[in-house]
């Protein structure tokens, strides 16, 4: 195939990119680059009642944030322009006229009452409904004498009866369709706009698309648009149907039951790296055991023939591991950048140096919307159980805390300069005068220091961060609390 390879991402501007979609843009994407091909943006908006005010800059803004560079399009032009679907709309209608004349296509004037009618009759039969080809038999004279009249018309195409439709799929292989299950498909509604399955078809061969990524959910249509390439005498482009993505529990994602969308997922803390990088492996194995994936990276290890037909699930905890994986192996001031705007909304205290309490979250963090809840305690001690001080790995009763604590605080007391370094050496020194092992103090001074049972970083880091003064006030209140308790 000498042509060069030029893939399309046609959305409908529905107002927002849900996750099958994002995977079937980031596939067409990595075909294009990764044979030196072009990959073009096409808006499909010939489903004028779905439009959504603001919908086509949600779909420019993705492609954007995700770094899927398109090469054509509404926003950059290129040679095949317009690339909006609504405003190609004279393009399609000489098409379906010359099926017309060739005889794979023709006008029908039933009405929408005859239609529905029959739809109806046919379901309660329990039968797929399928038009009966009513307009089929009209004379030219009489099509010429209901046009003139100004009847209300569609064409539809002329299916044959006959055989089967065989092509091949990348990904599926050889399907065969039965053509007696192929309805004949409506081609120019009545408000003059095409159908979705006849424009694409005219527009991926004006605009020389080679190579058409789309769902598994189109195998079953893909003879229509064989059918119509026949028709006109074209070449049919290369097929790569891409396998059902699916929850955990094996049922479909959709916004509509409240699945996630690519904006959600942004919304909820995860970035934009990590889900490009889990949905490429969403149906597409890599060789060898590599899974964590620049987008450079993938353009170069992309290939077509590693894509899967099973469904793929997708696991929110999987999304989690990588998105965990990002975020430990960026530098830090880029982890601190992400994190601030979640630190300055939890953290009211100006005097704590927010880029210390990054450097303890970076390592402990799946995904930033967690920030907030893993930072309360550096604002303020809230009331907390005692019993925290009781830990059995690190050997602490209360009496124990208690007798830790009342050490500690004159030693801290006279500490200066207060730092990481002198606060570990201080306390470090006196755990081995006084005998006892490292966590029967550490564990007290946290827990006096946070009231938490888990934090982020442990008594040095947080009395490192809390300052000398807030501290010692913390500790005090911990060495009253275990008195009155153990009284």
């Amino acid at each position: 195939m000498g042509r060069q390879v030029r893939t399309r991402y046609a959305p409908s501007p529905t107002g927002y990119v849900h996750i099958g979609n994002l995977r079937t843009a980031l596939y067409e994407y990595l075909i294009a680059r990764s044979m030196n091909g072009k990959f073009i943006l096409r808006i499909e908006d010939t489903d004028q009642e779905r439009l959504v005010e603001g919908a086509v800059d949600v779909i420019y803004n993705t492609l954007k944030v995700c770094g899927l560079k398109h090469d054509e399009g509404p926003d950059i032009g290129g040679p095949y322009a317009p690339y909006i679907q609504s405003q190609r709309k004279d393009t399609y209608l000489p098409f379906a006229k010359e099926l017309i004349e060739k005889g794979h296509a023709y006008y029908c004037f039933c009405s929408k009452d005859r239609i529905d009618k029959m739809r109806i009759e046919a379901e309660s039969r329990g039968e797929t409904y399928m038009y009966d080809r009513h307009c089929l038999g009209l004379s030219k004279d009489e099509i010429e004498e209901k046009l003139a009249q100004n009847q209300p018309w569609v064409i539809r195409q002329k299916m044959p009866r006959e055989g089967s439709t065989t092509f091949e799929d990348m990904v599926y292989g050889s399907i065969t369709i039965e053509n007696n299950m192929l309805e004949d498909q409506i081609l120019i509604k009545s408000d003059g706009l095409p159908t979705y399955n006849f424009a694409n078809v005219i527009d991926d061969h004006l605009m020389e698309i080679t190579h058409v990524v789309r769902g598994s959910e189109y195998l079953t249509s893909t003879p229509k648009y064989n059918l119509l390439y026949d028709a006109f005498g074209w070449e049919k482009p290369v097929y790569v149907h891409l396998p059902l993505i699916v929850k955990p529990d094996g049922s479909k994602i959709s916004k509509r039951k409240g699945d996630a969308s690519f904006e959600d997922l942004v919304a909820m803390g995860f970035l934009v790296e990590a889900i490009i990088n889990y949905i490429a492996l969403l149906g597409w194995s890599p060789e060898g055991t590599q899974e964590v994936f620049s987008l450079e990276e993938l353009e170069k290890a992309f290939d077509i023939r590693r894509i899967s037909k099973s469904p793929s699930s997708f696991d929110m905890e999987k999304l989690r591991w990588f998105n965990a994986e990002y975020i430990r192996a960026m530098p830090p001031e880029k982890f601190h950048s992400l994190a601030m705007p979640y630190l300055e909304k939890s953290i009211t205290n100006k005097s704590i140096d927010l880029a210390k309490i990054s450097k303890l979250l970076q390592k402990r963090t799946e995904v930033l919307t967690e920030i907030p809840s893993k930072v309360g305690f550096f604002n303020s001690l809230e009331d907390y159980d005692l019993n925290i001080y009781i830990h059995k790995k690190m050997k602490t009763t209360l009496e124990i805390s208690l007798e830790s604590l009342k050490a500690a605080l004159p030693v801290l007391e006279e500490l200066e300069p207060w730092n990481e370094e002198s606060i570990h050496s201080s306390l470090l020194s006196l755990v081995e005068s006084m005998g006892i092992k490292n966590g029967q103090m550490l564990w007290p001074v946290r827990t006096a220091l946070s009231g938490w049972q888990v934090t982020p970083g442990g008594a040095i880091e947080i009395a490192d961060i809390l300052g000398k003064e807030e501290s010692l006030r913390r500790i005090r209140i911990g060495i009253e609390r275990l008195g009155r308790a153990l009284s």
